[in-house]
């Protein structure tokens, strides 16, 4: 699994991950409503399942950006220094929302006082 595939998978289990607690929320917010939307918070006991492949997939990934090396033949795109820098900051991009829409549910009360 090379590092796109990781970090493809990481938001995908992050999505899962939230689905119960943000998506009725952002359905809400945009004005789709109805008793369907309730349905969705029968995601929650697979949430610490989505939440552990969220977590093993970002790991991953950042074990391929940043401890292993890289396995590219020279003169290939990946192996320039400006490529690896852009993949990392993919992956920050991407992770940092990720954690934040994962971990919703611990500060969403801090949001509603």
């Amino acid at each position: 699994m090379n590092q796109k595939q990781a970090l493809i998978s990481g938001v995908l289990a992050g999505i899962g991950a939230s689905l119960c607690c943000v998506a009725p929320l952002v359905l809400l917010g945009l004005g789709i409503g109805g008793a369907w939307v309730a349905n969705l918070t029968l995601f929650e006991p697979v949430r610490p399942v989505f939440l552990l492949l969220t977590l093993f997939f970002l790991g991953l990934a950042f074990r391929k950006l940043y401890l292993a090396p890289p396995a590219c033949d020279p003169g290939k795109p990946c192996a320039e220094g400006a490529t690896l820098k852009r993949r990392r900051i993919v992956f920050w991009l991407v992770a940092v929302p990720l954690l934040g829409l994962v971990a919703f549910p611990w500060y969403a009360p801090l949001l509603l006082r």
